[in-house]
């Protein structure tokens, strides 16, 4: 018998129905995260009066959500490197499905606040691993494209949950928005069905059938014989840990993605909850608030779309730096804008440099490690950066309650997009996967530079 490497294979696949198909259910799986991620943020004027919560306490129901994610980010990606991350995306939906369609029927702040931690574990895991999923499976030409639009998901997800609280909250309530969740638990048989393992998991357990089906579909030109046997050229993930992210010289370069990724929550948490607020302090109303966030998702959609091809050109330190630098100017000047058009553009462009720069920085991360770890280090990347989603709400809710400057919370937040620049030039390029074993179809950020 012939074994073969599967990845070598599909590696000279083109875009097929097999990658749109794809594309489409990992597009719609974070459009459902955004959703349920950014509800909280548009409901929360509304939960304060009705609950009679402070600033503080709203804040604080925002980073105990958070808490969930930490914990779910980090132990199914440990876990998805080791059984595959299909499962634990179908496993992530069907937890932050439920239990935010369960927060719909809360009636106290500490029934609420536990179902929406419940539903973190399930946004925790979720993310990461449709990126190592889709990363493995996107062409390899357009990988980095792929997983950026399928990302833009979240902020179309992110901008319905705002549009269409603008017209039913008043009608009725914010507990129908939440019920709305339910909606992916109806498609999970079909999820099941759609969605592709991970070559290497497959290859692992010794299922060439179905990796022969996948490179049937993907690759249909090439010849392979019903007693080919599949290998890949990832390794087994057997005791993948924190520390392994560590190894290799990738130490200073994990820390700085942790700190990216750190920055990025800071300011979509920031964004998603208090965005409405700070708003109706600047003199909005809550409908015209309610527009602001669906236009921080637009700008981050049109970013993220807009941005990828000048990352492909210019390189990832060259784009994402701007970009955020321009993110905290935006913050300083958007509340003292004179014109609401004027406020509509950078609101636009917080989002870009925001919510935006992560959905860019996944790519860039998936293709910095290797295979066998990649479930893992999206994990914990996203876990550091949610560190400051659980951070951001009570700190942006305690500023408020120092009786500061709109523009002076807005100041305040500034600072991540500052953090932010300054880690993207701190990587360290030059010990990546695609730098060191692949060749120059990778991400820019990985590309030999010429001496």
């Amino acid at each position: 018998m012939k074994t073969v490497d599967a990845n070598e294979i599909y590696d000279k696949s083109g875009f097929k129905p097999f990658h749109l198909n794809l594309l489409i259910w990992c597009f719609l799986i974070i459009l459902f995260d955004g959703y349920d991620t950014a509800i909280y943020g548009a409901v929360v004027p509304v939960l304060m009066e009705e609950w009679s919560l402070t600033p503080v306490q709203a804040g604080a129901i925002g980073s105990y959500t958070v808490i969930g994610t930490v914990v779910g980010a980090v132990g199914m990606s440990i876990i998805a490197d080791r059984i595959g991350p299909k499962k634990i995306v179908i496993i992530s939906v069907v937890m932050f499905s439920l239990f935010t369609f369960l927060s719909g029927f809360a009636n106290t702040p500490v029934s609420f606040a536990i179902l929406r931690v419940l539903a973190g574990l399930g946004l925790g895991g979720v993310m990461p691993n449709v990126v190592a999923l889709s990363s493995e499976f996107a062409p390899k030409k357009i990988r980095s494209t792929m997983v950026a639009l399928i990302f833009c998901g979240y902020s179309v997800g992110s901008m319905l949950i705002a549009l269409i609280s603008k017209f039913a909250i008043e009608t009725y309530g914010w507990k129908p928005l939440f019920w709305l969740a339910a909606i992916p638990l109806l498609l999970i048989p079909f999820m099941v069905k759609a969605l592709p393992e991970s070559l290497r998991i497959l290859a692992s357990q010794g299922k060439s059938d179905e990796i022969r089906k996948i490179l049937r579909k993907t690759v249909p030109s090439e010849k392979l014989s019903e007693n080919t046997i599949f290998s890949t050229s990832g390794k087994e993930a057997k005791g993948v840990s924190i520390k392994v992210l560590l190894s290799e010289k990738r130490a200073l370069s994990s820390v700085m993605f942790w700190a990216i990724s750190f920055s990025c929550f800071i300011l979509i948490y920031a964004m998603n909850t208090w965005l409405t607020k700070l708003m109706i302090q600047a003199g909005y109303d809550l409908s015209s608030s309610l527009l602001f966030l669906a236009l921080l998702n637009v700008g981050a959609m049109i970013g993220t779309i807009a941005i990828g091809p000048l990352l492909d050109k210019y390189g990832a330190k060259k784009v994402l730096v701007p970009l955020f630098c321009s993110g905290a100017l935006s913050l300083i000047f958007i509340s003292v804008a004179k014109h609401i058009v004027l406020a509509y553009l950078l609101v636009g462009v917080i989002g870009a440099a925001s919510i935006g720069i992560h959905n860019l920085l996944n790519p860039v991360v998936s293709q910095y490690y290797p295979p066998e770890i990649r479930s893992t280090a999206l994990g914990v990347m996203m876990a550091f950066g949610r560190l400051g989603g659980i951070l951001s709400p009570t700190l942006v809710g305690l500023l408020m309650s120092q009786n500061l400057t709109v523009q002076g919370n807005f100041m305040a937040i500034s600072l991540a997009c500052v953090i932010g620049a300054v880690a993207i030039l701190l990587v360290q390029e030059k010990y990546a996967y695609q730098y060191q074993y692949k060749d120059s179809q990778g991400i820019p950020l990985y590309k030999k530079q010429s001496s």
